[in-house]
Protein backbone atom coordinates (compact mmCIF):
# COMPACT_ATOMS: atom_id res chain seq x y z
CA UNK A 1 0.00 0.00 0.00
CA UNK A 2 2.85 1.90 1.01
CA UNK A 3 4.41 1.74 -2.35
CA UNK A 4 1.49 2.49 -4.23
CA UNK A 5 1.05 5.73 -2.19
CA UNK A 6 4.53 6.75 -2.97
CA UNK A 7 4.43 5.72 -6.59
CA UNK A 8 0.86 7.44 -7.44
CA UNK A 9 2.67 11.14 -5.68
CA UNK A 10 5.92 10.51 -8.00
CA UNK A 11 3.34 10.13 -11.15
CA UNK A 12 1.11 13.06 -9.73
CA UNK A 13 4.20 15.40 -8.70
CA UNK A 14 5.80 15.04 -12.36
CA UNK A 15 2.48 15.60 -14.22
CA UNK A 16 2.21 19.05 -12.48
CA UNK A 17 5.51 19.66 -13.25
CA UNK A 18 5.15 19.03 -17.15
CA UNK A 19 2.91 21.22 -17.45
CA UNK A 20 4.35 23.62 -19.73
CA UNK A 21 6.71 26.20 -20.53
CA UNK A 22 6.68 28.82 -18.07
CA UNK A 23 8.11 25.81 -15.76
CA UNK A 24 11.65 25.99 -17.88
CA UNK A 25 11.54 29.89 -17.49
CA UNK A 26 10.97 29.61 -13.62
CA UNK A 27 12.92 26.82 -12.25
CA UNK A 28 15.73 26.55 -14.59
CA UNK A 29 15.92 24.35 -18.11
CA UNK A 30 14.98 20.84 -17.44
CA UNK A 31 14.54 19.34 -21.15
CA UNK A 32 12.14 17.10 -19.54
CA UNK A 33 9.68 19.51 -18.46
CA UNK A 34 9.74 21.28 -21.66
CA UNK A 35 7.26 21.19 -24.39
CA UNK A 36 7.36 23.70 -27.39
CA UNK A 37 4.36 26.08 -27.27
CA UNK A 38 2.54 26.31 -30.49
CA UNK A 39 2.73 29.33 -32.98
CA UNK A 40 -0.58 30.81 -31.25
CA UNK A 41 0.70 30.40 -27.91
CA UNK A 42 4.11 31.46 -28.98
CA UNK A 43 2.70 34.94 -30.97
CA UNK A 44 1.03 35.78 -27.32
CA UNK A 45 3.86 34.77 -25.27
CA UNK A 46 6.67 36.77 -27.48
CA UNK A 47 7.17 40.19 -28.73
CA UNK A 48 6.36 40.75 -32.62
CA UNK A 49 10.45 40.65 -32.98
CA UNK A 50 10.96 37.90 -30.80
CA UNK A 51 8.43 35.78 -32.79
CA UNK A 52 9.60 36.92 -35.89
CA UNK A 53 13.17 36.48 -35.18
CA UNK A 54 12.70 32.62 -33.37
CA UNK A 55 10.07 30.99 -35.08
CA UNK A 56 10.45 32.34 -39.07
CA UNK A 57 14.32 33.37 -38.76
CA UNK A 58 13.98 36.88 -38.85
CA UNK A 59 17.41 39.07 -37.74
CA UNK A 60 16.64 42.22 -35.54
CA UNK A 61 18.57 45.42 -36.17
CA UNK A 62 22.34 45.57 -35.49
CA UNK A 63 23.22 48.15 -32.42
CA UNK A 64 20.08 48.71 -31.70
CA UNK A 65 19.27 45.07 -29.84
CA UNK A 66 19.27 44.56 -26.28
CA UNK A 67 22.10 42.51 -25.54
CA UNK A 68 24.49 43.89 -28.08
CA UNK A 69 26.54 46.36 -25.53
CA UNK A 70 25.02 44.36 -22.35
CA UNK A 71 28.40 43.97 -20.04
CA UNK A 72 26.85 41.74 -16.94
CA UNK A 73 28.42 38.91 -15.88
CA UNK A 74 25.30 35.92 -16.22
CA UNK A 75 24.00 33.75 -18.67
CA UNK A 76 21.89 33.77 -21.76
CA UNK A 77 18.84 31.51 -22.42
CA UNK A 78 17.01 30.62 -25.36
CA UNK A 79 13.57 33.36 -24.47
CA UNK A 80 11.26 29.99 -25.55
CA UNK A 81 12.18 27.48 -23.72
CA UNK A 82 14.91 28.51 -20.90
CA UNK A 83 17.85 26.42 -22.14
CA UNK A 84 20.78 27.52 -21.32
CA UNK A 85 22.69 28.75 -24.12
CA UNK A 86 25.65 31.22 -23.94
CA UNK A 87 28.17 33.08 -21.15
CA UNK A 88 28.83 36.51 -20.77
CA UNK A 89 32.46 34.74 -20.17
CA UNK A 90 32.77 33.91 -23.77
CA UNK A 91 31.27 37.11 -24.96
CA UNK A 92 33.13 39.95 -27.15
CA UNK A 93 32.87 43.29 -28.76
CA UNK A 94 33.04 41.81 -32.73
CA UNK A 95 32.21 45.13 -34.30
CA UNK A 96 28.80 43.50 -35.48
CA UNK A 97 26.36 45.27 -33.70
CA UNK A 98 24.94 41.76 -32.16
CA UNK A 99 25.71 39.98 -29.03
CA UNK A 100 28.70 37.71 -30.34
CA UNK A 101 30.37 34.78 -28.25
CA UNK A 102 33.44 32.64 -29.38
CA UNK A 103 31.29 29.23 -28.08
CA UNK A 104 28.03 27.86 -26.17
CA UNK A 105 27.85 27.78 -22.82
CA UNK A 106 26.30 24.27 -23.22
CA UNK A 107 27.48 22.61 -26.95
CA UNK A 108 24.00 20.06 -26.43
CA UNK A 109 21.68 23.17 -26.67
CA UNK A 110 22.81 24.52 -29.77
CA UNK A 111 23.04 22.78 -33.34
CA UNK A 112 23.72 24.29 -37.06
CA UNK A 113 22.16 24.17 -40.68
CA UNK A 114 23.57 25.63 -44.01
CA UNK A 115 21.01 28.56 -44.23
CA UNK A 116 20.90 29.60 -48.34
CA UNK A 117 18.77 33.09 -47.23
CA UNK A 118 21.64 34.86 -48.87
CA UNK A 119 24.06 34.76 -52.03
CA UNK A 120 26.42 32.86 -50.29
CA UNK A 121 25.45 29.73 -47.61
CA UNK A 122 25.99 30.23 -43.59
CA UNK A 123 25.79 28.79 -41.01
CA UNK A 124 22.74 29.08 -38.86
CA UNK A 125 22.25 28.22 -35.29
CA UNK A 126 19.54 27.18 -33.49
CA UNK A 127 18.52 25.81 -30.45
CA UNK A 128 18.25 21.70 -30.00
CA UNK A 129 14.66 21.93 -27.39
CA UNK A 130 12.78 24.48 -28.96
CA UNK A 131 14.16 24.76 -32.40
CA UNK A 132 14.68 29.04 -32.50
CA UNK A 133 16.33 30.66 -34.73
CA UNK A 134 19.23 32.27 -33.00
CA UNK A 135 21.42 33.44 -35.50
CA UNK A 136 24.57 32.43 -36.87
CA UNK A 137 28.08 31.14 -36.49
CA UNK A 138 31.19 32.20 -38.66
CA UNK A 139 34.84 31.38 -38.24
CA UNK A 140 36.36 34.76 -37.97
CA UNK A 141 36.04 35.26 -33.95
CA UNK A 142 38.97 35.42 -31.70
CA UNK A 143 41.18 32.88 -30.68
CA UNK A 144 41.26 30.15 -29.17
CA UNK A 145 37.74 29.21 -31.04
CA UNK A 146 38.15 31.69 -34.11
CA UNK A 147 34.37 31.00 -34.00
CA UNK A 148 31.78 34.48 -33.88
CA UNK A 149 28.70 33.32 -32.59
CA UNK A 150 26.64 35.88 -34.02
CA UNK A 151 23.71 36.05 -31.86
CA UNK A 152 20.11 37.68 -32.36
CA UNK A 153 19.11 39.39 -28.70
CA UNK A 154 15.54 38.94 -29.30
CA UNK A 155 16.10 34.97 -29.39
CA UNK A 156 17.42 35.03 -25.88
CA UNK A 157 16.76 36.45 -22.04
CA UNK A 158 20.08 37.36 -20.07
CA UNK A 159 20.12 36.22 -16.33
CA UNK A 160 22.54 38.20 -14.69
CA UNK A 161 25.11 36.23 -12.45
CA UNK A 162 23.49 37.25 -9.25
CA UNK A 163 19.98 36.02 -10.07
CA UNK A 164 21.07 32.30 -11.71
CA UNK A 165 20.46 30.39 -8.43
CA UNK A 166 17.25 32.01 -7.94
CA UNK A 167 15.85 31.75 -11.38
CA UNK A 168 16.86 28.24 -10.91
CA UNK A 169 20.37 28.09 -12.89
CA UNK A 170 22.79 27.77 -9.84
CA UNK A 171 24.82 25.04 -11.44
CA UNK A 172 26.24 27.93 -13.61
CA UNK A 173 27.02 30.69 -10.45
CA UNK A 174 30.34 28.86 -9.81
CA UNK A 175 31.25 30.12 -13.16
CA UNK A 176 31.05 33.73 -12.15
CA UNK A 177 32.63 33.83 -8.57
CA UNK A 178 35.44 36.38 -9.42
CA UNK A 179 33.27 37.73 -12.24
CA UNK A 180 33.22 41.57 -12.30
CA UNK A 181 31.58 43.55 -15.26
CA UNK A 182 33.43 43.65 -18.63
Amino acid sequence: MKKTVMALATVFLAAASAGGQDTARQKGWVAANFRKPSAAELQKKLTPLQFEVTQRGGTERPFANEYADNHRPGIYVDVVSGEPLFSSLDKYDSGAGWPSFTKPLEKANVKTATDYKMIIPRSEVRSVHADSHLGHVFDDGPPPTHLRYCMNSAAMRFIPAEKLVEEGYGQYAGLFKNSKPK
